[in-house]
């Protein structure tokens, strides 16, 4: 986990249309981002999670805050995801685990009694290029409301 006011890695991914995404050039234009990693598209918890960034998305853009996801499934796997789901977002394919290595967010779990690894449910709130806010032990059906309430009661 990466902490408060450590520098931003920047990253390039792919979204869910093929274009190439990189922090630094959303940064350029919005000085607040809000990343989050998630595991799995359309697993219960992560639709959980998405929608409830799509459902107050309005707010955030009132914000001028972008919202971007990251997961390691694939370009087709975000199209189909995004589309069901509606999500007005940015959803980032990170499958060679870039961003998700940088950021510290691919860690052992355990679920059921079995361990392996993946992407633990991260949040990072980033303003001018730094940490600003980090969620680890993310609850997914909280975390768009609690990363919004945040962002209004300390953005700019």
């Amino acid at each position: 986990m990466l902490e408060v006011g450590v520098k931003a890695p920047d990253f390039t991914l792919q979204d869910k249309n093929g274009n190439e995404v990189s922090l630094s050039g959303i940064l350029e234009k919005h000085p607040t981002v809000v990343l989050y990693f998630y595991p799995k598209d359309s697993t219960p918890g992560c639709t959980k999670q998405a929608c409830g960034f799509r459902d107050s998305y309005m707010e955030y853009e009132k914000l001028n805050v972008p919202v971007i996801g990251i997961s390691k499934d694939s370009i087709k796997s975000h199209f189909n995801f995004a589309s069901k789901q509606e999500l007005p977002f940015i959803l980032l394919s990170d499958p060679e685990l870039k961003a998700i290595n940088a950021y510290d967010v691919y860690k052992e779990k355990k679920l059921y009694g079995k361990v392996s690894m993946g992407v633990v449910r991260t949040t990072y709130i980033i303003k001018n290029g730094f940490i600003d806010k980090v969620y680890d032990k993310v609850k997914a059906a909280e975390n768009a409301a609690e990363v919004l309430a945040y962002l209004q009661t300390n953005h700019i």
